[in-house]
């Protein structure tokens, strides 16, 4: 039985990841460049990279076809576009782009790091009103609080 991070691992030999300054660099030199946020609505809403198209990991696949309620036409229309897509913190997004390499997307990458390293390269992030997200505030936002009954017992 393979845990989480054995799961991403094994979805790595088919997904190839960029860090925050190839995507900096990848949204300078392709206008074209499709940012998909597959965190929840909540998530998103919080922050995110301005531009940014949320789809949510739990409807990405039915999102990326015709003929279902999620379908997102510019998601589906995407499969050869370059699509760079983001999380938290990476592990979601190699998940999320090994299924679009499945569903036939040629171009796909997954930001390693996820958001919380796109922050730490201090590169600017806004919330759902379009307003500028104090870095600060999403060093706080990004620490993680398990509760205690999350936590390995001893």
């Amino acid at each position: 039985m393979k845990n989480f991070l054995e799961l991403i691992k094994s979805c790595l030999t088919d997904v190839r990841e960029i860090m925050p300054w190839d995507l900096e660099e990848r949204r300078e030199s392709n206008p074209d460049l499709l940012i998909l946020d597959v965190r929840e609505p909540n998530e998103f809403a919080a922050m995110h990279i301005e531009g940014s198209l949320n789809v949510p990991r739990g409807i990405l696949e039915s999102a990326c076809e015709w003929d279902y309620e999620e379908t997102i036409p510019e998601l589906v229309q995407a499969r050869d576009r370059e699509v760079v897509v983001v999380c938290r913190s990476g592990y979601r997004s190699v998940l999320a782009a090994h299924a679009m390499t499945v569903l036939g997307y040629r171009k796909v990458a997954s930001l390693q790091t996820g958001l919380r390293g796109w922050k730490d390269y201090e590169q600017p992030l806004v919330d759902e009103a379009g307003h500028d997200v104090d870095l600060d505030d999403a060093d706080v936002y990004f620490t993680p609080r398990l509760r205690p009954d999350q936590r390995r017992p001893d």
